[in-house]
Protein backbone atom coordinates (compact mmCIF):
# COMPACT_ATOMS: atom_id res chain seq x y z
CA UNK A 1 0.00 0.00 0.00
CA UNK A 2 2.76 2.40 0.92
CA UNK A 3 4.63 1.55 -2.30
CA UNK A 4 1.55 2.31 -4.41
CA UNK A 5 1.11 5.59 -2.58
CA UNK A 6 4.72 6.60 -3.20
CA UNK A 7 4.47 5.55 -6.85
CA UNK A 8 1.28 7.59 -7.41
CA UNK A 9 2.72 10.60 -5.57
CA UNK A 10 5.87 10.47 -7.69
CA UNK A 11 3.74 10.28 -10.86
CA UNK A 12 1.66 13.21 -9.68
CA UNK A 13 4.76 15.29 -8.93
CA UNK A 14 6.32 14.43 -12.29
CA UNK A 15 3.16 15.54 -14.10
CA UNK A 16 3.06 18.68 -11.99
CA UNK A 17 -0.57 18.17 -10.96
CA UNK A 18 -2.07 18.13 -7.51
CA UNK A 19 -5.13 16.26 -6.40
CA UNK A 20 -4.85 13.48 -8.97
CA UNK A 21 -4.20 10.84 -6.29
CA UNK A 22 -7.33 8.86 -5.30
CA UNK A 23 -8.50 9.37 -1.71
CA UNK A 24 -8.28 5.63 -0.95
CA UNK A 25 -4.51 5.75 -1.47
CA UNK A 26 -4.00 8.86 0.67
CA UNK A 27 -6.02 7.60 3.66
CA UNK A 28 -4.36 4.57 5.22
CA UNK A 29 -6.48 3.90 8.29
CA UNK A 30 -7.28 0.24 7.82
CA UNK A 31 -8.48 -0.71 11.30
CA UNK A 32 -10.66 -3.57 10.10
CA UNK A 33 -8.69 -6.30 11.97
CA UNK A 34 -8.94 -4.26 15.17
CA UNK A 35 -12.70 -3.76 14.70
CA UNK A 36 -13.17 -7.47 13.92
CA UNK A 37 -11.37 -8.43 17.12
CA UNK A 38 -13.40 -5.92 19.16
CA UNK A 39 -16.64 -7.27 17.69
CA UNK A 40 -15.56 -10.81 18.65
CA UNK A 41 -14.84 -9.62 22.18
CA UNK A 42 -18.21 -7.85 22.38
CA UNK A 43 -20.02 -10.98 21.17
CA UNK A 44 -18.24 -13.07 23.81
CA UNK A 45 -19.12 -10.54 26.54
CA UNK A 46 -22.76 -10.44 25.45
CA UNK A 47 -22.83 -14.23 25.66
CA UNK A 48 -21.38 -14.10 29.19
CA UNK A 49 -24.03 -11.55 30.16
CA UNK A 50 -26.79 -13.76 28.75
CA UNK A 51 -25.38 -16.79 30.63
CA UNK A 52 -25.45 -14.76 33.84
CA UNK A 53 -29.06 -13.81 33.16
CA UNK A 54 -29.96 -17.45 32.52
CA UNK A 55 -28.30 -18.64 35.72
CA UNK A 56 -30.03 -15.94 37.79
CA UNK A 57 -33.42 -16.02 36.09
CA UNK A 58 -35.97 -15.75 38.90
CA UNK A 59 -34.08 -12.90 40.54
CA UNK A 60 -35.22 -9.38 39.80
CA UNK A 61 -33.65 -5.94 40.06
CA UNK A 62 -30.45 -6.55 38.09
CA UNK A 63 -29.80 -4.57 34.90
CA UNK A 64 -29.37 -6.98 31.97
CA UNK A 65 -30.07 -4.82 28.93
CA UNK A 66 -27.49 -4.05 26.28
CA UNK A 67 -27.92 -0.55 24.90
CA UNK A 68 -27.94 0.18 21.18
CA UNK A 69 -25.01 1.98 19.60
CA UNK A 70 -27.20 4.65 18.04
CA UNK A 71 -28.50 3.38 14.72
CA UNK A 72 -27.12 1.55 11.72
CA UNK A 73 -23.58 2.59 10.93
CA UNK A 74 -20.07 1.24 10.92
CA UNK A 75 -18.64 1.70 14.37
CA UNK A 76 -15.07 2.83 14.71
CA UNK A 77 -12.53 1.21 16.98
CA UNK A 78 -13.02 3.84 19.69
CA UNK A 79 -16.80 3.32 19.79
CA UNK A 80 -16.37 -0.45 19.87
CA UNK A 81 -13.90 -0.12 22.74
CA UNK A 82 -16.42 1.99 24.69
CA UNK A 83 -19.11 -0.64 24.12
CA UNK A 84 -16.74 -3.43 25.19
CA UNK A 85 -15.70 -1.55 28.32
CA UNK A 86 -19.34 -0.81 29.23
CA UNK A 87 -20.18 -4.51 28.85
CA UNK A 88 -17.26 -5.45 31.09
CA UNK A 89 -18.48 -3.05 33.76
CA UNK A 90 -22.05 -4.37 33.49
CA UNK A 91 -20.86 -7.99 33.77
CA UNK A 92 -18.76 -7.18 36.85
CA UNK A 93 -21.69 -5.38 38.48
CA UNK A 94 -24.04 -8.28 37.74
CA UNK A 95 -21.53 -10.82 39.08
CA UNK A 96 -21.04 -8.77 42.23
CA UNK A 97 -24.79 -8.44 42.80
CA UNK A 98 -25.36 -12.16 42.16
CA UNK A 99 -22.57 -13.07 44.58
CA UNK A 100 -24.04 -10.77 47.22
CA UNK A 101 -27.50 -12.28 46.76
CA UNK A 102 -26.12 -15.83 46.75
CA UNK A 103 -24.43 -15.17 50.11
CA UNK A 104 -27.66 -13.77 51.57
CA UNK A 105 -29.67 -16.73 50.24
CA UNK A 106 -27.17 -19.19 51.70
CA UNK A 107 -27.39 -17.45 55.10
CA UNK A 108 -31.19 -17.63 54.94
CA UNK A 109 -31.10 -21.34 54.07
CA UNK A 110 -28.89 -21.88 57.11
CA UNK A 111 -31.34 -19.85 59.20
CA UNK A 112 -34.23 -22.07 58.05
CA UNK A 113 -32.25 -25.20 58.97
CA UNK A 114 -31.48 -23.75 62.40
CA UNK A 115 -35.12 -22.73 62.87
CA UNK A 116 -36.26 -26.28 62.10
CA UNK A 117 -33.67 -27.77 64.46
CA UNK A 118 -34.35 -25.35 67.37
CA UNK A 119 -37.55 -23.34 66.82
CA UNK A 120 -37.61 -21.98 70.38
CA UNK A 121 -34.42 -20.00 69.69
CA UNK A 122 -36.13 -18.12 66.82
CA UNK A 123 -39.53 -16.95 68.10
CA UNK A 124 -41.74 -15.24 65.52
CA UNK A 125 -39.07 -15.37 62.80
CA UNK A 126 -40.39 -15.64 59.26
CA UNK A 127 -38.32 -16.51 56.16
CA UNK A 128 -39.87 -16.38 52.71
CA UNK A 129 -39.03 -18.70 49.86
CA UNK A 130 -37.78 -15.71 47.87
CA UNK A 131 -35.24 -15.09 50.65
CA UNK A 132 -33.69 -18.49 49.94
CA UNK A 133 -33.69 -18.02 46.16
CA UNK A 134 -36.78 -20.01 45.18
CA UNK A 135 -39.76 -18.80 43.17
CA UNK A 136 -42.65 -20.20 45.19
CA UNK A 137 -44.74 -18.21 47.67
CA UNK A 138 -44.26 -20.31 50.79
CA UNK A 139 -42.88 -19.02 54.11
CA UNK A 140 -41.32 -20.63 57.16
CA UNK A 141 -42.76 -19.27 60.43
CA UNK A 142 -41.53 -20.00 63.93
CA UNK A 143 -44.71 -20.00 66.03
CA UNK A 144 -45.80 -21.32 69.40
CA UNK A 145 -47.70 -24.57 69.43
CA UNK A 146 -51.18 -24.15 71.01
CA UNK A 147 -51.14 -20.33 71.10
CA UNK A 148 -50.42 -18.53 74.37
CA UNK A 149 -50.03 -21.72 76.35
CA UNK A 150 -47.32 -22.93 73.99
CA UNK A 151 -45.64 -19.54 74.06
CA UNK A 152 -45.45 -19.53 77.86
CA UNK A 153 -44.41 -23.18 78.01
CA UNK A 154 -41.74 -22.77 75.31
CA UNK A 155 -43.42 -25.12 72.84
CA UNK A 156 -42.37 -23.64 69.49
CA UNK A 157 -42.53 -25.12 66.03
CA UNK A 158 -41.70 -24.07 62.49
CA UNK A 159 -44.74 -24.00 60.27
CA UNK A 160 -44.46 -23.99 56.50
CA UNK A 161 -47.16 -22.00 54.75
CA UNK A 162 -49.15 -23.70 52.04
CA UNK A 163 -47.95 -21.48 49.21
CA UNK A 164 -49.48 -18.86 46.99
CA UNK A 165 -53.12 -17.93 47.27
CA UNK A 166 -55.31 -18.81 44.34
CA UNK A 167 -55.40 -16.26 41.57
CA UNK A 168 -59.17 -16.51 41.19
CA UNK A 169 -59.99 -13.70 43.57
CA UNK A 170 -62.87 -13.69 46.03
CA UNK A 171 -65.62 -16.22 45.44
CA UNK A 172 -69.14 -15.23 44.58
CA UNK A 173 -71.62 -15.49 47.46
CA UNK A 174 -73.58 -18.74 47.64
CA UNK A 175 -77.19 -18.63 46.68
CA UNK A 176 -79.71 -20.20 49.05
CA UNK A 177 -81.78 -21.65 46.20
CA UNK A 178 -79.87 -24.94 45.99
Amino acid sequence: MAEALEHNLNETESRGGKGDVPLELLVTTDDRPVRDELRRQIARLEQQLSELWTSAFPRKGIEWSVGAAGGPRILGAAELERIRDALLVRIREAQTELARRADAEERNRGLVEQMIAEPERYPWVQVSNEDVGDRDCKHWHSRPRWGLLGMFMGWWRVKLSSGCPLAEGPRAPRSDNS
